[in-house]
């Protein structure tokens, strides 16, 4: 409760934008770390351009942070599209402060100073990792355990790379090999993580953070022809079932549904996801560039929200925040609120097996008939496997369209 009131105090305390006698952000590159328990710290790297402007960089990827406030000598950070913020205090070339996400209650130390390196490197590597390594999530627990897939490249120390699951992928990872130890992190205003490993033999035994609330061991091995289940495989419609049914309403409080006149006649994909999901923003990022390319061509795409924010305020709140940076011109309709339970949204579309994984997406030829559901997104952080998907999404689609 304690930290609730500190959040509270901290919004109220940037509610107004008028700076008065403030101390500003000096421009530079920075190193952060993020608290995740007494003996151990994630870093990330961002870089002031202005008073007004930052950039947080994880890879190839760079978030640009333009939402920034100051009052006397603290600076509240927005990050784009996601809830997560941070508030903290300007020290001479240092900042202390909190990292806060309100809605789930999280809330993690944060401090950052002038700095280049996003992890030390101490020593030169045992090995070099580079190339695909079999890999298991909580290994020991046969309720909780599954499969992903490591994709990595090693120049030096620095490694960068991700994990693919059937689900999606960990999006951008970046961080060093110190001899046998693997330190690799991602920072985006959604999610914190952080993975730690040894690797010893072709072999990695490590564990895997989730801010300072979750963990979760992991072993992997080299196996460079390893591969995860078909993605088009792992959902699909129930016997009995040749379509999907649902009525969701839109920002402006009308219900939309797939026997809208916009709809008929046309190849439909539904997007299953939320706006607080990492692959679900790759994903959206992709179909909205793909569909303002193509919305002439009988091509429709509707999304569904699944929020656990608690009122419906807040969700299409942040539909709206996500539609706006995005620049997303087709419908995204709240499906939920409240909770982002894959056992929820399966009660919201019990015509599926199952909702394995945000993002979703159901593919729907113009006869109005399922022809496909893809669970999951390979994004931009997989390399060829995200090239690999926009050539098999777009010849698909294409291959509808025609018909």
């Amino acid at each position: 409760m304690k930290h609730i009131i500190i959040i509270i105090l901290a919004i109220l305390m940037f509610s107004c934008k008028e700076k008065t006698n403030t101390r500003t952000l000096e421009n530079g590159r920075y190193r952060a770390e993020l608290k995740v328990n007494d003996s151990l710290n994630l870093s990330l790297n961002f870089e002031v351009i202005s008073e007004n402007e930052l950039h947080v960089f994880n890879a190839e990827e760079v978030i640009e942070v333009k939402v920034i406030e100051y009052k006397n000598d603290s600076v509240y950070l927005q990050m784009p599209v996601f809830e997560g913020f941070i508030v903290a205090k300007i020290e001479d070339e240092s900042l202390n402060g909190r990292f806060v996400k309100p809605s789930l209650n999280r809330v993690m130390e944060f401090k950052a100073e002038r700095g280049n390196d996003r992890f030390d490197t101490v020593e030169e590597p045992d090995s070099n990792i580079s190339g695909n390594w079999e890999t298991v999530f909580s290994p020991n627990s046969e309720d909780d355990k599954y499969i992903a897939k490591g994709i990595f490249k090693q120049n030096g120390n620095k490694v960068t790379g991700t994990f693919r699951t059937t689900t999606g992928d960990y999006r951008y990872l970046e961080g060093v090999l110190n001899g046998n130890q693997l330190q690799l992190s991602t920072f985006d205003g959604a999610h914190a993580f952080l993975f730690n490993a040894e690797v010893k033999d072709s072999t990695m035994t490590g564990m895997f953070y989730s801010g300072n609330h979750w963990k979760e061991p992991f072993t992997a091995k080299r196996n460079d022809t390893f591969k995860l289940p078909d993605a088009n495989q792992l959902t699909y419609l129930k016997e009995g079932f040749g379509t999907v049914a649902f009525s969701f309403p839109d920002e402006k409080g009308n219900m939309v549904s797939l026997n809208d006149d916009r709809f008929k006649d046309k190849v439909v994909l539904i997007q299953i996801m939320g706006t607080w999901c990492p692959n679900c923003l790759d994903e959206s990022k992709y179909y909205s560039e793909f569909y303002k390319n193509n919305k002439d061509q009988d091509l429709e795409i509707v999304a569904l929200a699944f929020e656990y924010v608690k009122t419906p305020e807040k969700a299409f709140n942040n539909i709206k925040r996500l539609k706006q940076n995005v620049g997303i011109e087709y419908p995204v309709l709240l499906a939920q609120y409240g909770s982002s339970s894959k056992v929820k949204a399966n009660e919201k579309l019990p015509m599926l097996n199952h909702v394995l994984s945000y993002p979703t997406t159901i593919f729907i030829d113009k006869k109005g008939d399922v022809r496909k559901i893809h669970t999951g997104f390979n994004g931009p952080a997989t390399g060829e496997k995200y090239v690999e998907f926009k050539k098999e999404f777009e010849g698909f689609v294409g291959g509808l369209l025609k018909k």
